[in-house]
């Protein structure tokens, strides 16, 4: 097995500036800096992708747009962009479209205990745990069977998702420790890189800027100043 599995979270987007918990496809639209960060992301890939995909959300298919643009003299025709159902971003229900601190607490609380294994609360109006794993994981189940685990197959698979899905979804199936899930958020276009081992399990090789180990004790990297834990984008 030599390809990965690159789950990057989508630009910036209008609804990020504005600090919207901005969910339900189709969503908002990148901004300049977006696509800028999406092709800078192209860029500093370690090698092209050999099939690029992305969620149903305009923000992931922009993203994976400016992607292909960019390396699209480098790879195939084939290799995309292809756009998966289930993909999108966990279902914020009741606190779709809000900015107030409230309704980012509210998420944060329940997002937490998701983590601590609690996968069947519901957010208000919206999506459990288990919800979203069942939509998502078949996807990446689909991925694998049918490139990663086979023996010809060469090179990464690039997945343009939203960052709280990816870290629920990175964390249970690579047993990444719930706390540091939690703590570790995804700036627009980091990545997730989770490669094939035995027996169907996943390795967590990359989390953002960091690598194993991925403990409670790993230092939490914010800027902004004292503010800068409440003003974190909740979705990244």
């Amino acid at each position: 097995m030599s390809g990965r599995l690159v789950l990057v979270r989508h630009g910036q987007t209008h609804g990020n500036v504005d600090r919207r918990l901005d969910t339900r496809p189709p969503g908002a639209e990148l901004t300049d800096l977006g696509r800028d960060q999406a092709r800078t992301f192209a860029r500093e890939l370690y090698r092209p992708p050999a099939m690029l995909a992305h969620s149903i959300a305009t923000r992931a298919v922009q993203t994976a747009r400016e992607i292909h643009t960019e390396i699209g003299t480098r790879v195939g025709a084939d290799v995309g962009p292809h756009e998966f159902e289930g993909l999108h971003e966990v279902q914020v229900g009741d606190l779709e479209d809000r900015s107030d601190e409230e309704a980012h607490d509210e998420f944060n609380a329940i997002y937490r205990r998701w983590h601590g294994g609690e996968l069947d609360l519901a957010l208000p109006g919206g999506e459990t745990a288990q919800q979203v794993l069942d939509r998502y994981v078949p996807v990446l189940d689909q991925l694998r069977m049918r490139y990663l685990d086979d023996a010809a197959w060469r090179g990464d698979i690039v997945v343009v998702s939203h960052g709280a899905a990816i870290r629920l979804v990175a964390a249970v199936l690579a047993g990444v420790d719930g706390h540091f899930a939690i703590d570790h958020h995804l700036a627009n276009t980091e990545s997730v890189i989770l490669a094939p081992i035995t027996d169907g399990r996943w390795s967590c090789l990359q989390w953002g800027k960091l690598t194993p180990p991925f403990g409670p004790e790993t230092p939490v990297t914010t800027t902004g100043g004292a503010d800068a834990a409440r003003s974190t984008d909740p979705m990244g």
